[in-house]
């Protein structure tokens, strides 16, 4: 657990600035600095809208997280263990059956992590990440 007692929460407006930097952080990290397009509007509108519903588990409730990021200086504190704790408890309040998020194949300092005794979580076989964006989304889009 977290060693200060750090408090984990659901973002507010207030908070979007913040997380707007953690947004620019993980991008430098992953080496994707010139691909973030978000801006505070962006974000407070992403906020307001939440969907928990899925059609493969048929239950609502299952939680996606696509920007996992624990700064530098916080790793190995217990804040990443506390972060992926509050999620599973969130999914369970709400009556859902899994808690997803991607990892670069090369960051396996995260791996590791993830796939720990203490988090548990597994490589999802025969899955591949798909993307359609640029002049394919629009192509698609208008085909």
């Amino acid at each position: 657990m977290a060693s200060n007692g750090a408090q984990i929460r659901h973002a507010t407006r207030d908070d979007v600035p913040t997380i707007l930097g953690l947004i620019q952080e993980l991008a430098d990290y992953e080496k994707a600095s010139s691909s973030v397009k978000a801006t505070n509007e962006l974000l407070t509108r992403t906020l307001s809208h939440y969907d928990p519903s899925t059609t493969w588990t048929g239950v609502p409730g299952n939680i996606t997280s696509r920007d996992l990021f624990v700064k530098p200086a916080y790793r190995k504190k217990g804040y990443g263990v506390a972060i992926l704790k509050a999620l599973a408890q969130e999914v369970e309040k709400i009556g859902g059956k899994r808690l997803e998020w991607s990892c670069l194949t090369w960051n396996e300092p995260s791996l590791q992590f993830y796939q720990s005794e203490v988090i548990g979580a597994f490589k999802k076989d025969g899955w591949v990440g798909l993307r359609v964006e640029g002049d394919a989304l629009g192509k698609l889009a208008n085909s």
